[in-house]
């Protein structure tokens, strides 16, 4: 009766099953056990933050595509939320050699 009504409202797509959101609960375990052995491992540290960082990016996709509905909207909408996403990373890139040269600076390097 409730999704009946939820259907009336204009919601024209229904919600994917409780299978699903089983399926990507058990990926997000199964990412988090992997970030989880990566730490313990034995390696560099930039190898061992980006594959963390990796990881990081697809568990927030996952809980933005399908907890979070994102999958199921407009492209659009999507876009709004990616773009400032990509933006960040962008300008996060552009300063770090300044940072990089501020901290050997102050570390007298």
């Amino acid at each position: 009766m409730a999704h009946e009504a939820e259907m009336a409202e204009g919601s024209s797509k229904p919600h994917p099953p409780v299978k699903i959101y089983l399926q990507v609960l058990f990926l997000l375990f199964l990412l988090s056990t992997v970030a989880y052995f990566i730490d313990l491992m034995q390696m560099a540290m930039v190898i061992k933050a980006l594959l963390l960082i990796s990881i990081a990016l697809m568990k927030a996709g996952l809980i933005a595509g399908y907890f979070m509905h994102l999958r199921f909207e407009r492209i659009t909408l999507v876009y709004v939320l990616v773009a400032p996403l990509i933006l960040l990373i962008g300008l996060v890139a552009a300063v770090m050699p300044d940072g990089r040269s501020v901290l050997l600076s102050r570390l007298g390097l």
